[in-house]
């Protein structure tokens, strides 16, 4: 335990979003913060995913916003309260950084750009005295202190209280390897497996289908499911086509509930609606008009706009026989099924569910090692992506900081009176 006359020394293990929050809030609160991270910089995942246009929260109702954490809801609910959407926005004006609204909800930089707001991050910080350590590795605990590989070989730290932020285990390449989990199971950390979420899914498609359709966009469709509840669940958006199986938002937003179908059943079938803007009967009353001497694929295109890859998964999805039926095939417009057969790889994974047990936790500190608190995709919760993600990494930084503040408060009016 630290004496009331020395500085109270944290030890901050990852400089991503939630790692950067905590120590933010941690110089605030007075303390000696050292960051350590075992890539060459800070923020590789947070540039990484801004390079499309950087989305750093949500702009839907709150009442809207909380429930998209699902079954984390209520243990991240407290966070999300002291740290929220608006809260998020008023943080990036601070740095100087504008921000907008665009027309799906999502909050985005004016630039659309992730690198400004970083480098805007990473002054402030240091202005505050937070110092950074890079290519510093960590790899446990050896007698009671930190133990760090870096360039210079192996290295310990004493550090009254530590931050863990070393995020979940998708994205490797970028510092999110998931190397923490033996060593905090080998702490009595009971640690929900890793496993992928925002994800794509393999289907068994032809060669002849793969060949010809692989990248194409599948745009304005809808997909139907049945998750491991039995509950039935419908979402419109748009996804792709891969070689080996289909990816992007629309299946990002329902992977949760189908990497939960196929854990539990061993496959999962979604049912696309290829037209979610006809009606079923619209439909069936084209599909079965008399087309004369035009082929079934230039009736399909001429009366319903079916072409390209949409054309091609009726193909792949139906036999010959179905095809032909005008009955079945208007039915199958309207609910085509596709069999997904697993996820993708974790470390191909937007993010990672899975980590940390809240019931493991003393707020962001483990029950497990009084000191040592945890934060952003090391705990056990996952989000669609839409900016929930970075919110609640920045939240739960926050929230590991406050604590760490306050139980060093703590430790701090013990050893006055002990003295």
């Amino acid at each position: 335990m630290q004496s009331s006359l020395t500085p109270f020394r944290v030890a901050v293990i990852g400089g991503g979003p939630a790692g950067l929050m905590a120590a933010q809030t941690l110089a605030q609160g007075g303390a000696c913060v050292d960051v350590y991270d075992a890539m060459a910089s800070v923020g590789r995942k947070f540039l990484l995913a801004g390079r499309g246009g950087m989305n750093i929260t949500h702009a839907e109702p709150y009442a809207d916003f909380v429930p998209r954490y699902a079954g984390a809801a209520a243990a991240l609910r407290p966070m999300l309260d002291a740290f929220g959407p608006a809260d998020v926005r008023e943080w990036v004006h601070g740095l100087g950084v504008e921000t907008f609204v665009g027309t799906s909800g999502r909050v985005f930089p004016t630039d659309m750009k992730a690198a400004p707001l970083l480098r805007a991050w990473l002054h402030r910080l240091r202005e505050s005295g937070v110092r950074f350590h890079m290519r510093h590795r960590w790899l446990g605990w050896r007698d009671g202190a930190l133990l760090l590989q870096t360039p210079d070989g192996e290295l310990t730290v004493h550090a009254d209280a530590v931050v863990l932020a070393l995020g979940g285990g998708s994205w490797a390449r970028l510092g999110s390897d998931g190397a923490w989990v033996p060593l905090l199971a080998a702490r009595g950390v009971d640690v929900a497996p890793l496993v992928p979420a925002n994800c794509g899914f393999d289907v068994a498609w032809s060669e002849h289908f793969s060949s010809r359709h692989a990248g194409e966009p599948l745009t304005t469709v809808a997909i139907t499911s049945t998750g491991a509840d039995g509950k039935s669940f419908r979402k419109q958006g748009q996804f792709v086509v891969t070689a080996g199986g289909v990816e992007g938002s629309l299946i990002y937003a329902l992977s949760a509930a189908l990497r939960e179908q196929i854990a539990a059943d061993g496959v999962a079938t979604i049912y696309l609606d290829l037209l979610p803007d006809l009606p079923a009967a619209r439909v069936a009353e084209e599909v079965t008009r008399p087309r004369g001497a035009r082929s079934l694929a230039s009736h399909l295109q001429s009366r319903l706009g079916i072409k390209g890859v949409k054309a091609g998964l009726l193909r792949e999805c139906l036999s010959k026989e179905q095809y032909a039926d005008p009955d079945y095939l208007g039915r199958a417009i309207k609910m085509l099924p596709v069999r997904l057969l697993r996820p993708r790889p974790l470390d191909e994974a937007i993010s990672s569910a899975g980590g940390v047990r809240w019931d493991g936790l003393d707020g962001t500190m483990l029950k497990a090692a009084p000191g040592v608190f945890v934060a952003g995709e090391m705990i056990d919760w996952e989000a669609p992506t839409g900016g929930y993600l970075l919110t609640a990494c920045l939240a739960s930084g926050l929230a590991a900081g406050r604590d760490v503040l306050a139980w060093g408060a703590r430790c701090t009016g013990e050893a006055r009176r002990a003295d």
